[in-house]
């Protein structure tokens, strides 16, 4: 039979001709004018915020452009660890290492910065206990990750961009959050007080510390990098 787009003909001499009937393409909306006025509209937006609050407006600007950076680089943590297992492909997980490994670095020097002057270190109170908690915890988050679709970031990426899952997935990420921090008292107390606090420059020195973490980070980047290879072969 012959293909939809195609019609055929015969000759006098018997040969089959094809004659093209495609239908013209439909020709794509210019959105520029649209793109243009969002933006137009953000910057009024943060200015508006600015006047009331400056740091409002600071949060909807850095809001803004986290956002747009994560859909245009499609950056997304479930997919980091998820990728490999399913497509064998790790571009996304080497590039959430390389974040790991700049943000190391930024923050080490922020708080050993403070540290020699003798300052209060920033961000000390992130510095909590570690107990099986932490490991039941992660393992539950990771696989309501893989079953969201996504992860914070990327739900609230894909809610942008129109996908109807995401908006559920957003409203049970809401309840549940919510659950967890009125309920987060009594298990502190019961199963996250008791473990210890491990903070790195107080086992290993600031320089050690440093140094380890990012060699922990540059094994599992070389080790993502053969791994890719090998399934790819």
């Amino acid at each position: 039979m012959p293909e939809n787009n195609q019609a055929t003909t015969t000759s006098s001499s018997g040969s089959i001709r094809r004659s093209s009937t495609r239908r013209p393409r439909k020709k794509k909306k210019n959105m520029i004018p649209f793109g243009v006025g969002l933006f137009v509209l953000i910057v009024l937006i943060g200015i508006l915020l600015g006047q009331n609050n400056a740091t409002v407006g600071l949060f909807w600007i850095f809001g803004v452009s986290f956002g747009f950076t994560l859909q245009k680089a499609r950056f997304c943590f479930t997919a980091s660890m998820r990728d490999p297992y399913l497509t064998g492909g790790t571009s996304l997980t080497r590039a959430v290492i390389i974040a790991f490994a700049l943000t190391t670095i930024g923050f080490t020097a922020i708080k050993y910065g403070a540290y020699v002057k003798g300052l209060p270190i920033p961000g000390m109170s992130y510095v909590v206990p570690i107990s099986a908690a932490t490991v039941i915890g992660a393992f539950m988050f990771g696989i309501g990750m893989v079953i969201a679709g996504g992860c914070a970031s990327g739900t609230l990426m894909r809610n942008g961009e129109g996908f109807m899952m995401q908006w559920l997935v957003l409203i049970f990420f809401i309840a549940g959050s919510l659950w967890g921090a009125h309920d987060f008292g009594w298990w502190k107390e019961l199963f996250i007080a008791n473990g210890p606090r491990v903070f790195l420059p107080d086992v290993f020195g600031w320089a050690g510390a440093l140094a380890l973490q990012l060699l922990v980070l540059a094994g599992l980047f070389i080790f993502a990098t053969k791994y890719e290879q090998k399934k790819s072969a």
